[in-house]
Formats: structure tokens, C-alpha cells, sequence
């Protein structure tokens, strides 16, 4: 196992949107396993995808676009996947993250 000192910052980062971006895949209910509906919790989604959104944000200067754009990249499609699996939809810019993100259609 490598010592935290030699990870480097944008390393951590992405690793930690990715696990994010995981979780609130699952979430949503995009998992592939049969029982994906049954471990679908928007509640649970709309908290990782809000603190992804302002990770991402945050992040992105100091990442960098090469770094930055795949993220967003799969911020927004999470934040079009939540609002799919919404009974009632949030109203644009009231979405998971679009204080930080904007409004996404």
C-alpha cells in the first residue's frame, strides 16, 4: 500500500468523486444487479450528488479541465438520472448540486 504522502492531491480527489459518483449511481437506481430498485434511495442520492456537485466545483481549478471535464461529465449525467428516477421532479435549479452546478435540463 503506498503512503498517503505520495498520493497526489488531484489523485485523491478524482478517486473520491469516483466513489462518489458510484454510490449515488446505485442510488438512483442504476445499478446492474436485479434488485437495483430495491437499494434505490433518492433521499441518500440527492445528498451525494449535492456533495459531489461542490466537490467538483470546488476541485476544479486546482485539477484542472483534463481532470475536471469527466467529472462534470458524470456529475451531470447523475443529475439527469436523479430527476428521471424523481416521481416529481425538482423544479429546474433545485435539483441535487444545481446551486453549485447551475440548472441542468
Amino acid at each position: 500500500m503506498r503512503d498517503i504522502a505520495d498520493v497526489a492531491a488531484v489523485e485523491v480527489i478524482t478517486t473520491s468523486a469516483v466513489h462518489m459518483m458510484s454510490a449515488a449511481a446505485v442510488k438512483c437506481g442504476l445499478a446492474a444487479e436485479e434488485d437495483a430498485d430495491d437499494v434505490k434511495d433518492l433521499d441518500e442520492a440527492r445528498k451525494l450528488i449535492t456533495a459531489l456537485a461542490g466537490l467538483v466545483t470546488a476541485a476544479a481549478p486546482e485539477i484542472g479541465s483534463q481532470h475536471a471535464g469527466p467529472l462534470r461529465d458524470g456529475l451531470r449525467s447523475l443529475q439527469l438520472a436523479f430527476r428521471e428516477a424523481s416521481i416529481s421532479p425538482d423544479a429546474p435549479g433545485q435539483g441535487p448540486g444545481e446551486k453549485f452546478t447551475g440548472p441542468v435540463f
